[in-house]
């Protein structure tokens, strides 16, 4: 049996249940549990705090854990990132009332670990003040010069009269992760398959459509799918069916471009799961 840390709570762990159940695996219905095992799968799920998370799998005490970059990182311990899963995107920032530049500043922040290495890099000497959430407050209540965090949308920060300047920290998102130097077995090797085969199939669709053989090439050079397209002759002389992987956020502009070289009955249709 395998163990696996999901978040119990906050902006990943809706998605981190969906992306699993859609691999094939069972997740709890009440809220309250703190832990589900899945018979069928032979894994243990449990729900922690997402701060945590990178923690317990660091320590070897769970085998995978689902989380954010900017968690681990923050976090020091030996975990390493293995996929990322393409949501709970957001970005690092430094925000203040002004640009500023942060040599010897009173830098605000809940990822205390991030920010000292960001820092470290750099060759910036500045005070690093620690607090667990509302960095935003900080700087009008005179706790800080600058704060450091997540930024979604930025409307937060302009409510404080605060603006995000400087490069980016981190690009950060929700990822999966295991123990530096761990030994996988095989349902581990199962569960990161699965859940890659979900993360690609998110991304592409399949486009069906008819074309003359003539113009085949053309059609197949807008379409060459994953490996090669799929081609069919059809009952009618001198024309092909096309079946094609081609990127979901392309789709439209795929779909003109096939109308323009004469392909017909383009249709789309959704992938839910994927082994490539």
């Amino acid at each position: 049996m395998i163990k696996v840390a999901v978040p119990n709570k906050g902006s990943l762990a809706e998605s981190a249940s969906i992306i699993l159940k859609e691999a094939g695996y069972r997740q709890r219905t009440d809220l309250r549990d703190l832990t589900l095992y899945d018979p069928e799968n032979d894994i243990e799920f449990y729900y922690l705090r997402p701060r945590d998370i990178a923690v317990y799998v660091g320590s070897g005490e769970l085998d995978i854990g689902i989380t954010g970059r900017d968690l681990l990182l923050d976090s020091g311990v030996l975990a390493r990132e293995i996929l990322s899963l393409n949501f709970g995107k957001s970005t690092f920032r430094f925000a203040a009332k002004e640009e500023t530049s942060l040599q010897g500043k009173r830098i605000a922040t809940a990822y205390p670990g991030l920010v000292e290495s960001y820092l470290n890099e750099l060759g910036i000497v500045a005070t690093v003040v620690r607090l667990d959430g509302a960095v935003e407050s900080s700087v009008r209540l005179g706790v800080a010069d600058v704060i450091a965090d997540v930024v979604s949308t930025g409307g937060t920060l302009r409510q404080a009269g605060l603006q995000v300047f400087g490069k980016p920290i981190l690009e950060s998102e929700a990822i999966m992760i295991e123990r530096v130097g761990a030994d996988r077995v095989d349902a581990v090797e199962t569960l990161i398959r699965r859940i890659n085969g979900v993360v690609i199939a998110r991304q592409y669709v399949l486009v069906d459509y008819d074309i003359e053989t003539e113009n085949l090439s053309s059609a197949t050079a807008i379409t060459p799918g994953i490996e090669s397209p799929t081609i069919s002759p059809l009952q009618k002389p001198g024309w092909s069916a096309v079946r094609a992987m081609v990127k979901s956020n392309e789709v439209n502009k795929i779909m003109d471009d096939l109308y323009k070289v004469g392909a017909r009955g383009i249709l789309v249709t959704d992938i839910h799961a994927s082994r490539l």
